[in-house]
C-alpha cells in the first residue's frame, strides 16, 4: 500500500477513536433532545449542540450515572419522540397538553423563561386581548404556547393577524419597520438579538412566567428511576456549592 495511504488509513483510525464513545463504557445511554431555543439550547456554526441548560442536563445526567446524547428537533418531530420513547429527555417546559399523558416531570425547577408581547414606543401601552383585534403579531417559526395564549392568537373575533420569521433578531426588524404591531418572543433571547442590533429597549406586557424542568418520555426504559435519578444529582450538586442556576 502507498504510503500516502496508510498515513490517511491511519488519520482516519485515530479520529473515529477520538470521537467515537467508548465501547465499554457501562453508563446507560440517554438520548436529549432539544430545539433551537438560544442561549439556553441551540446548535453552534460547527454542528455542535451548545446552551446552558443543555451543559446543566448533560452535567446532572453524568452525575446521576448516565451518558446523554444530545440532538436538535423541530418541535414537533420533537414532541412525537418524546410521545413514542425516541427521545428521553427534553430539557424544557412542563404542562403542554400534547405531552402530559407521555411524560414524567423532574421536581427540580431549573429556572425559568418570561414570555413578553413587546411594541414601539410609538405604540399606545394595549389592553389585552381587545387591542389585538385586526394587528398584526410577530412570532418565531416553530416555536408553540400554552393554551390561554394560542386561544387569544387564534379567536376568530379579534382576527389576528400572524407574521413567523425565523430568529429573534429578524422579528425585533420586522417590529422596527412596522411589519406587525406587536411581538410575541421570550425575554432573554430577545435581549440578545436587541444588544446585537444596538436597539434600546423596548416596552412590553409580561405575560407568562413559564418554569423549565427536565421532561421524561414515559415510554423511555426505566423512566420513573430517571426521573427520581435527576432529582437527586440536582440535589447533590447543589449541596456541594455547586452552582446549577440558569441565566
Amino acid at each position: 500500500m502507498p504510503r500516502f495511504l496508510c498515513l490517511a488509513l491511519a488519520a482516519a483510525l485515530y479520529c473515529s477513536a477520538s470521537f467515537a464513545a467508548p465501547a465499554n463504557d457501562p453508563r446507560p445511554l440517554v438520548q436529549v433532545g432539544y430545539y433551537e431555543f438560544p442561549p439556553y439550547s441551540y446548535t453552534d456554526s460547527r454542528g455542535r449542540p451548545k446552551g446552558a441548560i443543555l451543559q446543566l442536563s448533560k452535567r446532572l445526567l453524568e452525575h446521576a450515572g448516565y451518558r446523554a446524547e444530545l440532538r436538535s428537533y423541530p418541535s414537533a418531530r420533537l414532541y412525537n419522540g418524546l410521545q413514542d420513547g425516541s427521545v428521553q429527555i427534553w430539557p424544557g417546559a412542563p404542562g403542554k397538553v400534547e405531552l402530559r399523558e407521555h411524560t414524567l416531570e423532574t421536581h427540580t425547577r431549573l429556572g425559568e423563561i418570561v414570555l413578553n408581547l413587546y411594541f414601539r414606543r410609538d405604540t399606545l401601552m394595549p389592553r389585552l386581548p381587545e387591542d389585538l383585534k385586526g394587528r398584526g403579531v410577530i412570532m418565531i417559526s416553530g416555536y408553540t404556547y400554552w393554551q390561554p395564549i394560542n386561544e387569544m392568537l387564534n379567536d376568530p373575533q379579534l382576527a389576528v393577524e400572524q407574521h413567523r420569521t425565523g430568529t429573534h433578531t429578524a422579528a425585533l426588524e420586522m417590529l422596527q419597520r412596522r411589519r406587525g404591531d406587536f411581538l410575541l418572543d421570550y425575554q432573554t433571547p430577545v435581549e440578545q438579538a436587541r444588544k446585537r442590533l444596538g436597539m434600546s429597549e423596548l416596552p412590553y406586557i409580561q405575560l407568562q412566567r413559564i418554569p423549565l424542568k427536565l421532561i421524561v418520555s414515559s415510554h423511555a426504559p426505566g423512566a420513573e428511576a430517571l426521573r427520581d435519578a435527576l432529582d437527586r444529582a440536582y440535589a447533590e450538586l447543589t449541596a456541594a456549592g455547586e452552582d446549577l442556576r440558569l441565566p
